[in-house]
């Protein structure tokens, strides 16, 4: 890395430029490393807790081809995962999440992860999500992942730009060459230059609704991920996608937002419902431990029916030593304070109903890549592609090293539009120009975007509603520049308002588009059923109007 002094800030120069360090961004950082070349991994947060996993993890999905073990091969994952909804290729599964699994189990292991074992010497490993094999290693450590992840990461020469807020993506002649951001720290504007670039900002805006806490940071997954990776690939012209399907939620304890019903569903519970009656085979031919948008749906038809709230999750009939494993192992380390909140609440697994309830409702999506997951921008590569830590890291992993053979091929990085930097700085730094007197908070513009989506946009919906939604949520971008920000912090805040709302945007006119039911966690009264015509990804790309639509997979470069 190469840093020197510019007329805006501070220029630096690489080879891969990596833009996020959570999972995604330290495997994409990794995979470039490893072709010998000089990487910067950037986030606007620090590298040791940074991402999704920031905060812990309790199980790492692989499959091992264990001997015995069924449904444990390559051909599994991809026959489970391979659909054309979400375009992901059978190469893509094999080369970019199959093959990096057992990679990242030894490397995470040696750092000090702790992956469960059998007596036998064998991972630890259970069942859930509608998935056919045993496919969920559990983590011992959890809360540690991210700095053990952090240490691989620093151990192998990976230049970190810690508290860098990346901004826009940069191109020459159409191609990647670098990105401009700031520190949220002390204020410096940073430019990178790059050979190639990887996004790896994750899948997740989740402060675009919430849950009964009313409080958008008490939240299932990481409260500082706002899909800024859609917003950063949508306008530099990269085609997104899966803004219409990927929407998300779980089911949270009442009134505590945290991960862990993948290992609660797994370990046998039974949801009850308000009248004592188990009700999720209604819904799931594999129950509770069925697919996650079946267990939203189930849950929240039964609310609508009247059978509750309350609803519970009842481990009382499990194993023992599989309860306590998982009340005091496994969600802690998926989520530091749940021993705290359990002390407070009076939560035992073993010997108590746990009441649970429906979650915030996650929008996101990702850049639409081809096989070698690159976008369609040439030279910008997007990591944040599968599901969960495993998938982050592996898909991480090729990107990275699709992007590091790509700019050892390239002789010298594209050059920076200096006119473009400079605009950008003067927009980044704008609302603390504002007067308090006639600006708005980040604050009520987030509470007024939630309000509008919860309202219009959440499990049961119409196109009229969806059309409303649309109207007020470009009323509130229509009022974004009048964020005002006394602080850096403050600022910060500003810029990720901005992305919720881009993103609320874009995943509003998505859900119109794809005019049927049944393949995410929201019904559509004007589009009860399914439409065969529909099982593929629908793809958003900028234009002057808008985002121009298409349905399929990316097209090759």
């Amino acid at each position: 890395m190469k840093m020197t002094k510019h007329p805006l800030g501070t220029l630096v120069e690489t080879d891969v430029l990596v833009i996020g360090s959570g999972a995604s961004g330290c495997g994409a950082a990794l995979g470039a490393r490893d072709q010998g070349l000089d990487v910067v991994l950037m986030d606007k947060g620090k590298l040791e807790s940074s991402g999704c996993i920031g905060g812990g993890n309790d199980h790492y999905m692989a499959v091992l081809d264990e001997p015995g073990e069924a449904h444990d091969t390559v051909e599994d994952l991809i026959k489970f995962y391979a659909k054309p909804l979400n375009g992901w290729s059978p190469a893509m599964l094999q080369n970019g999440w199959y093959a990096h699994m057992k990679y990242f189990l030894d490397v995470l292991g040696k750092a000090g992860v702790q992956f469960s074992k059998k007596a036998d010497g064998t991972y630890l490993r259970t069942q859930g999500f509608g998935q056919p094999g045993r496919w969920w290693v559990h983590i011992a450590n959890g809360m540690t992942i991210k700095r053990a992840m952090a240490r691989i990461v620093r151990d192998a020469g990976i230049n970190t730009l810690d508290n860098v807020m990346a901004v826009k993506i940069l191109t020459d002649n159409g191609k990647a060459c670098g990105a401009l951001g700031w520190n949220v720290r002390t204020g410096e504007f940073v430019l990178v230059r790059a050979k190639t670039v990887v996004s790896a900002q994750g899948r997740s805006a989740t402060r675009g609704t919430d849950n009964s806490t009313h409080n958008p940071f008490n939240v299932w997954m990481y409260p500082y991920n706002t899909s800024a990776g859609v917003v950063l690939g949508y306008d530099v012209g990269a085609a997104v996608t899966e803004l219409d399907t990927y929407q998300r939620a779980t089911m949270l304890p009442k009134g505590y937002g945290c991960p862990g019903m993948n290992g609660i569903n797994s370990s046998g519970a039974h949801e009850i419902n308000a009248l004592g009656e188990r009700f999720m085979g209604k819904y799931d031919p594999m129950m509770e431990n069925g697919v996650r948008n079946n267990q939203i749906q189930g849950t929240f038809q039964e609310q609508m029916e009247g059978s509750g709230p309350p609803f519970y999750m009842d481990m009382r009939h499990v194993d023992k030593d599989v309860v306590h494993e998982l009340q005091y192992v496994l969600m802690p380390g998926d989520k530091a304070t749940f021993g705290d909140w359990a002390d407070c609440t009076g939560t035992d697994f073993q010997h108590k109903l746990l009441e649970v309830e429906i979650g915030e409702l996650i929008f996101g999506g990702t850049i639409a890549v081809n096989d070698t997951f690159e976008t369609t921008v040439p030279n910008l590569f997007c990591g944040s592609i599968f599901l969960y830590c495993s998938g982050a890291m592996c898909g991480g992993y090729e990107a990275g090293r699709q992007a590091g053979m790509r700019a050892a091929g390239i002789t010298e990085a594209g050059k920076i539009n200096e006119d473009l930097a400079a605009s950008v700085k003067k927009d980044v730094f704008a609302p603390m120009q504002v007067p308090a007197d006639d600006g708005i908070s980040y604050k009520e513009i987030e509470q007024a975007t939630r309000n509008v989506m919860n309202y219009y946009m959440g499990f049961r919906r119409s196109m009229a509603g969806m059309a409303r939604a649309l109207e007020k949520i470009r009323f509130l971008s229509g009022q974004a520049d009048r964020l005002h920000a006394d602080t850096l912090r403050d600022l910060m805040r500003c810029h990720e308002s901005r992305d919720i709302l881009t993103v609320c945007e874009l995943a509003i006119q998505a859900t119109m588009e794809r005019k049927e039911t049944g393949r995410c966690v929201y019904k559509l009264r004007d589009y009860p059923e399914l439409n065969p015509d529909m099982a593929k990804p629908l793809l958003l790309i900028r234009s002057e109007d808008g985002p121009r639509f298409q349905w399929g997979k990316a097209p090759l470069l």
